[in-house]
């Protein structure tokens, strides 16, 4: 039996932004489900997105926000995310994180889709991801424990109390673990691993949200989730990312004939709002259409883009012709486990912070390089919390079994390929009724009694994984078929257009049921700074 002050469930830059503002007299473990540089965040090629450039301003962050989310965020966490901005970027640059700079020395700055201005920083072209994380991690300190290829299988919630005190874990022979602590984190990311075209890390499959749902917190707006335009496409397979920043140098989508797809279809053409240009793409694919990226005009490109040369020489892809066949794949959850200012969940002891939280900040359509800007800020903004506390009151660990029996279910369950060509097919770029509760109908097949209360101690780590990601596929499904408008990366042929309604309305699920929760409008008591 372990004791810690804070236990974080996930390896991102949100978790180790948290571990590392933590004080150093708190006794921290940082549990990952596979090795500690696996994660979204390592992989993230993007940068970071801050209002630091001469001409731009935090009002123009923040109205770049809101417009590309479709008006659906809490304007309250939106202002103080883009106002910590610049402060956040030169804090990094304090701990030694190099960003590129131009020939002056000043920071480069790119420029991504739904941006009005160049604002974003890079390290090392495009593996941004990857040097914030390697400084995180060289800058914990002692008191700061990782564990790596462990399954957190369970929330351990006092049965008294009803707040959560512990976790349970599998190694990687299937041996269970329990661990507990005052506070405990969860920040292991979003849910493109339910799909079967994504830019995510493998292990990124939604288990956040299926330990938070079936502890009793509240998950919302599972339906909004962003479909990435371009990722590399060989062989009716997606094989990794072009980031946008491609199409922020000159980058155009085009046809097989080299005709332009975005031209007359947005202001702002291939740099358009994310939702706008993936539908384009999905339409034009699924008719068999070839879409491809033409990058002629980057000179130096694999100077620029070391990983994705990378990744296109590793897949046969020539850079020479200049065009590179790309389609739409699963990015990014704007929905999550729903947390208050702090990350706190609605269940006591528990919070949630980075992408498998749903803070507010991102509405229906996250704008480009604003999620490594959350995961520092609400890193941060935990840690403050956490370390402003008068007193840790540890907990008394408790034994329990109080969930149900089941001996024989996981031949039941979908198979995890299957799972996937489903969701990507009825739940993914455009969506209606009918594909929607087919999907539902499928679903239900693998329905259980008292599946969120499933005796998982005797199950293996495979079966565990199926039965969390046919939970989080039936909460997406769920929110997808009650949102009867079309709005961000929510997109229903059947209701092509937004609702003044729903524009109103968060669908918040938890295991006492669904509710239809008023969205809070703070905008007009926001004062934006400059």
């Amino acid at each position: 039996m372990s004791l810690y002050n804070c236990i974080i469930v996930g390896n991102g830059i949100s978790a180790l932004q948290l571990a590392n503002e933590m004080k150093n007299d708190s006794r921290i473990l940082i549990i990952t489900k596979s090795m500690k540089r696996s994660s979204n965040s390592y992989r993230a090629q993007g940068g970071i997105s801050a209002a630091i450039g001469s001409e731009d301003t935090s009002v123009s962050h923040f109205t770049d926000t809101i417009v590309a989310g479709c008006h659906f965020h809490n304007e309250a966490e939106v202002q103080e995310l883009v106002e910590n901005g610049s402060s956040l970027i030169q804090s990094l640059i304090r701990k030694g994180v190099q960003f590129d700079t131009d020939s002056i020395g000043q920071l480069s700055l790119g420029l991504e889709g739904a941006h009005s201005l160049k604002r974003i920083v890079h390290c090392g072209g495009d593996t941004t991801g990857k040097h914030v994380v390697e400084n995180l991690i060289a800058s914990l300190e002692e008191n700061v424990e990782i564990i790596e290829n462990r399954f957190v299988y369970e929330l351990i919630v006092h049965p008294l109390t009803k707040s959560c005190i512990g976790v349970k874990a599998k190694d990687q022979f299937g041996h269970n673990e329990t661990y507990y602590g005052d506070h405990i984190v969860l920040a292991t990311g979003g849910i493109g691993g339910l799909y079967s075209f994504t830019s995510n890390d493998p292990t990124v499959t939604g288990d956040g949200i299926a330990l938070a749902y079936r502890a009793g917190a509240e998950v919302k707006d599972m339906e909004f989730i962003q479909f990435h335009p371009t990722l590399l496409y060989i062989n009716g397979k997606t094989e990794g990312l072009i980031s946008e920043a491609v199409r922020g140098e000159g980058a155009k989508l085009v046809n097989e004939y080299g005709s332009l797809i975005m031209k007359g279809v947005h202001p702002q053409e291939d740099l358009a709002p994310r939702h706008i240009v993936a539908k384009e793409m999905f339409q034009r694919r699924v008719v068999g259409r070839d879409v491809y990226l033409d990058i002629s005009m980057i000179s130096r490109f694999e100077h620029k883009f070391p990983t994705i040369t990378a990744l296109c020489q590793a897949n046969g892809v020539s850079l020479e012709n200049g065009k590179l066949p790309v389609a739409t794949g699963c990015h990014f959850l704007m929905g999550g486990i729903a947390v208050d200012s702090i990350g706190k969940t609605s269940v006591e002891g528990l919070y949630a912070i980075g992408e498998t939280a749903c803070t507010g900040v991102h509405g229906a359509n996250r704008l480009a390089s604003n999620s490594l800007l959350e995961a520092l800020h609400y890193g941060e903004k935990l840690a403050a919390y956490l370390n402003g506390l008068s007193k840790m009151n540890r907990k008394q660990p408790v034994h329990r079994d109080s969930t149900t029996r089941l001996p024989s279910i996981y031949g039941t369950l979908p198979e995890i390929d299957d799972l996937r060509e489903e969701m990507m097919a009825k739940a993914g770029i455009i969506r209606t009724k009918t594909e929607l509760q087919q999907l539902a109908n499928w679903l239900e097949r693998f329905d259980l009694p008292c599946l969120t209360d499933l005796h998982l101690d005797d199950r293996s780590i495979a079966q565990i994984q199926r039965l969390f990601m046919l939970q989080v596929a039936k909460l997406i499904t769920t929110g997808a078929l009650l949102r009867t408008e079309s709005r961000g990366a929510h997109n229903r042929e059947d209701y092509p257009d937004e609702d003044e309604q729903w524009a109103k309305l968060h669908i918040v699920q938890s295991k006492i049921g669904i509710e239809m929760r008023e969205r809070k409008h703070e905008y007009n008591q926001v004062e934006i700074h400059a």
